[in-house]
């Protein structure tokens, strides 16, 4: 029988801990090793392969996993191909094939432009990402067995040696051979229940483009980004000194057995006449301007303490394979209703920035070891510290990084697509949108470091918190107070956005009513371009890219304000699946960071002939020869799609031995 199509699921082991440091370096470990094999051939029925119990898998099967003619899928694909590599190489190198050129770590990977993820199907039509809540979502009769869990905790994780169990630390299939009946039956179920989403889903299929940036994706992934682990060894050594000397410095001052207690603390400071309610950070930084002398002291060290940037120098920890790189660190389509990607292990999305004009001096005292000559030039080590993680991901010897983003792209394509014409004309001459803000909203010339330049803090503030419909709210959440401004000038602010931007204003409401219309009605709309159409059961937005965003189970409601809103089905702030309540300017705002990531992926597509090897909402790092151009990368990053040729967009780049934000 011709194989054209596979449906795969796989049931591991290793010593491992894959929350904590991803399937690359799972799947590496020598104590790694596949258990069951469950797979469908053509849509046929599912058989196991019991692994573990001495079955043998099919020679045309270990072929067809590198036939690029046949077509994989699985549920979360990255895991299962990345597991099927390492195996492949090590059980039957003869079957195993990577890809791309000899010099790209991502060979030594499957290729995955044979792979289809079924999750990525989910997460394209706004279902959740987890086999078992597609499944409910969708109603399937096929339901995964709920006590999957705990049969994988048993077989699949290493077990806590007792006298009960003999002292082993693993469960074998021996141990409790009808528990590994049920796992079988739980792989099979598994299978079936992928097979069941795409039937089901298969009215509205992902388009090619979706699969050849999901391809791109895997590549990205599989290449991984090189760690400095001697600097990160470093860092975590420094951490832990400076927090032992904090500690101790605060131990002479307040006289507490444990300083770093809260409760211990607020009583010192009670006694000392001053009542905390909270030693949140913000709360400490706010009592520190008013306290003087020992309290002051004490609550300096307190927020140097709770600075520490250890976790992230432990997540790099955990996350290093073999290779000195970190893979596995981006999610394709992990932010669903948009479709960017978000960050996993070491978390690229969300690293602290640096503002330290010695930074390659610092980094090369923490790489070297030279804690007390930090500890004299520094007055803040966990700052220091902190400012320097991104310095820990490094180009690989002979190469360098090239870092190029969009300047601004967000308000860039809020502007296009609302016709806001004088924010266009802002960008076509390269002049400073903050201040060009400040100039529209306060009828003066702003210019930064220049004439009326205090008013470009006000001009940053109103960007950044009301494009999407913010209000007061959105401002303090922002910092507004903190940056000088009063309660009393932050309506105003609003106002002057607000009358200063009436295109960006209307925008939010005519998508608001073309949504409820479409819901209403079932008619579809447009709105400047982008469209809106309802189908079973779903709401859809046709973006510019011709990618469709898309609403599970949209209605009209009442919000608490006892005002019309729209519900869909989404997962919510607290990861659980539940109805989410929106509106025009947060459907502008999807629609808004969703051209912004299909920009971002056009300029991707354009760069595949290098190496990539991160990237985060508006910036690409990429890894290249020394002899690589900047000048030439930043030109292709500011080429427009077709479907969106008059965008103003501009690549700004720089280029460093390690990762920053120049």
């Amino acid at each position: 029988m011709e194989i054209k199509e596979m449906s795969i699921d796989l049931e591991t082991y290793s010593d491992r801990d894959i929350q904590k440091c991803g399937v690359y370096k799972y799947a590496e470990s020598d104590q790694f090793e596949i258990l069951l094999f469950g797979v469908s051939i053509n849509s046929g029925p599912v058989t196991i392969y019991d692994l573990a119990c001495g079955d043998t898998i099919p020679e045309e099967i270990l072929k067809a996993l590198t036939d690029e003619a046949v077509t994989k899928w699985a549920f979360n694909a990255s895991f299962e191909r990345i597991c099927l590599s390492i195996w492949l190489r090590r059980h039957y190198p003869e079957y195993f094939k990577g890809y791309g050129i000899p010099e790209d770590p991502a060979g030594n990977y499957l290729d995955p432009s044979s792979w289809k993820c079924s999750m990525v199907w989910s997460a394209y039509l706004g279902l959740p990402l987890s086999l078992a809540g597609a499944g409910a979502v969708l109603g399937l009769q096929e339901q995964k067995l709920k006590e999957g869990k705990e049969l994988i905790r048993f077989f699949c994780t290493p077990c806590k040696a007792t006298k009960t169990n003999g002292g082993r630390t693993r469960n074998l299939p021996q141990h409790d051979s009808e528990k590994w009946i049920r796992f079988k039956a739980y792989n099979k179920r598994d299978v079936e229940v992928e097979m069941s989403i795409q039937k089901r889903l298969s009215r509205f299929p992902v388009p090619d483009q979706i699969w050849n940036e999901y391809h791109l994706d895997q590549e990205i992934n599989d290449r991984g980004i090189l760690l400095d682990m001697e600097m990160v060894k470093n860092a975590l050594a420094f951490d832990e000194k400076s927090k032992a000397d904090l500690l101790s410095a605060m131990q002479s001052i307040t006289l507490l057995d444990n300083p770093n207690s809260v409760q211990q603390l607020k009583t010192w400071l009670s006694e000392n006449g001053l009542e905390a309610e909270s030693l949140g950070k913000k709360d400490v930084a706010k009592l520190i301007q008013n306290t003087d002398g020992d309290i002051r002291r004490a609550l300096k060290l307190r927020l140097q303490i709770a600075k520490s940037s250890v976790k992230k120098y432990q997540a790099m920890e955990n996350a290093v394979c073999r290779d000195g790189r970190a893979h596995g660190m981006f999610q394709f389509y992990g932010a669903s209703r948009s479709g960017r990607w978000a960050g996993r292990l070491i978390q690229l999305q969300n690293l602290p920035q640096n503002h330290m004009e010695d930074l390659a001096e610092a980094r090369e005292l923490v790489r070297t070891g030279s804690y007390d000559m930090m500890d004299l030039l520094y007055d803040d080590i966990p700052d220091t510290l902190s400012q320097l993680i991104r310095t820990a991901f490094i180009a690989r010897p002979g190469y360098k990084f090239i870092v190029s983003d969009y300047s601004a792209i967000e308000a860039r394509v809020l502007s296009h697509l609302a016709g806001e014409t004088w924010r266009t004309k802002v960008f076509a001459k390269g002049k400073d949108i903050y201040c060009a803000s400040a100039s529209q909203m306060f009828h003066v010339p702003v210019e930064k470091h220049g004439v009326n330049g205090h008013l470009r803090q006000k001009g940053k503030i109103a960007e950044l918190a009301l494009g999407y419909g913010g209000s007061v709210g959105a401002l303090k959440s922002m910092g507004a107070l903190d940056m000088g401004l009063t309660e009393e000038e932050l309506q105003p602010l609003v106002n002057a956005w607000r009358t200063s931007n009436p295109n960006i204003v209307q925008f939010w409401w005519d998508v608001d009513t073309a949504v409820k219309n479409v819901i209403r009605t079932r008619t579809p709309a447009e709105v400047r371009g982008i469209q809106f159409f309802y189908k079973s059961g779903l709401l859809f937005i046709r973006l510019p890219s011709g990618r469709l965003l898309s609403y599970v189970k949209p209605r009209i409601g009442e919000n608490r304000f006892g005002g019309e809103s729209v519900t869909y089905e989404g997962t919510g702030t607290d990861k659980k699946w539940q109805r989410i309540e929106s509106y025009g300017p947060k459907f502008v705002e999807n629609i808004v960071q969703a051209v912004s990531r299909d920009l971002l992926c056009f300029a991707m597509q354009n760069l595949s002939f290098c190496f990539i090897v991160g990237h985060v909402h508006d910036e690409l790092i990429i890894e290249c020869r020394q002899d690589a151009s900047v000048e030439s990368i930043c030109s292709i990053m500011s080429r427009t799609p077709d479907w969106m040729p008059d965008i103003l967009i501009r690549g700004d780049g720089y280029e460093t031995p390690f990762y920053k934000k120049d």
